[in-house]
């Protein structure tokens, strides 16, 4: 069987980049009290087995029952534990976004899910609000969790808030009653600025008590390690959420600034209600040897072919000093 190559922005085998646009990572970070937390862990000992502090920190977090947290090591480990148990449930078809995280499609194809162009014909449905890589609102909800909450007719749905606490702009478009009745995605390493630090959580909806027993039992002992535990306490403290609320206030700034940038030089922007958003280069620009290009300048772009955006990248917001850098970059004639 032939699966989707998987493609990440990030480090590569050239390294770390010095101005990196290809991450979704909160450029303001990594936050002072999370990474804090990190180093203090005690790598020394197993973490708690059953996670009960962390379970209870989170469940206090969002108001929901203790039972009502999955843990995960990484938001990519539980969309592959959460596809292989929706096979187990008789789960052959699966919803995608038209432009998302290709491990959806990954872990689909793995266990031999089948693709439907249709919400009516699927099984398990995945979204993503604010989506990746568009960081756009979802826009094509199926009817029946729009029509009734509380019935999904027997359908799995998955919400991936990954982008959530990162949200600029814009209102969700699931109402919290809604989303009480889908299984919601928590990756808080993004918003952190900490995406090295591997670790996520999910909140199953109403009446899944028995789902949740089943995807524990499919994962593996110690499932998050020491610094994926101190990552996630932290992330409910309120000194955590008020350095974010401080870092989404400047990333609004910045975003302003790159988004002109790129503008003047006639980059074409598609709008987006995150720090990160889609653009497409000049006419006569090939996007992906402009990418090539700017990497070996020390300058990374994420290629937006693999979302299904050929012509297209996805850059995360940076600082100032990173945005003069890739403008100067683009200003030269080798790029032009």
């Amino acid at each position: 069987m032939t699966h989707p190559l998987r493609i990440h922005g990030g480090s590569d085998a050239l390294g770390v980049p010095l101005h990196d646009f290809s991450t979704n990572s909160n450029a303001c970070g990594p936050c002072p009290q999370a990474l804090a937390a990190v180093q203090a862990a005690d790598a020394t000992r197993y973490p708690d087995a059953s996670y009960a502090s962390l379970r209870f920190a989170l469940a206090e977090f969002y108001g929901v029952e203790r039972w009502r947290i999955a843990l995960a090591g990484s938001a990519s480990e539980f969309i592959y534990r959460f596809t292989a148990w929706a096979y187990q449930q008789g789960a052959r078809s699966v919803g995608l976004p038209a432009h998302a995280y290709g491990n959806y499609a990954h872990a689909a194809q793995a266990w031999g899910l089948t693709a439907a162009d249709q919400y009516a014909d699927t099984d398990l449905v995945w979204a993503c609000e604010p989506s990746s890589p568009l960081g756009q609102i979802h826009m094509n909800w199926p009817a029946w969790l729009s029509d009734s909450a509380a019935s999904a007719g027997g359908k799995i749905l998955v919400l991936d808030c990954a982008y959530t606490p990162l949200r600029l702009d814009g209102t969700p478009s699931l109402s919290d009653v809604q989303r009480q009745h889908v299984w919601q995605l928590f990756s808080p390493n993004k918003a952190l600025g900490l995406t090295g630090v591997r670790a996520a959580f999910a909140i199953a909806p109403l009446g899944a008590e028995q789902a949740v027993a089943q995807l524990d039992a499919l994962a593996p002992s110690w499932v998050i390690g020491a610094h994926g535990v101190a990552m996630l306490q932290s992330w409910t403290r309120v000194d955590t959420q008020t350095w974010l609320h401080s870092s989404v206030q400047i990333l609004r700034n910045w975003k302003q600034r790159q988004v002109q940038g790129l503008q003047a030089l006639g980059w074409t922007v598609q709008a987006s209600d995150t720090p990160f958003f889609c653009a497409q280069p000049p006419a006569g620009v090939d996007a992906r040897a402009l990418c090539t290009a700017l990497r070996l300048q020390g300058i990374k772009l994420r290629d937006a072919t693999s979302f299904g955006l050929a012509g297209w990248v996805r850059l995360g917001v940076l600082s100032p000093v990173a945005q003069d850098a890739l403008f100067a970059a683009l200003n030269t004639s080798e790029l032009a």
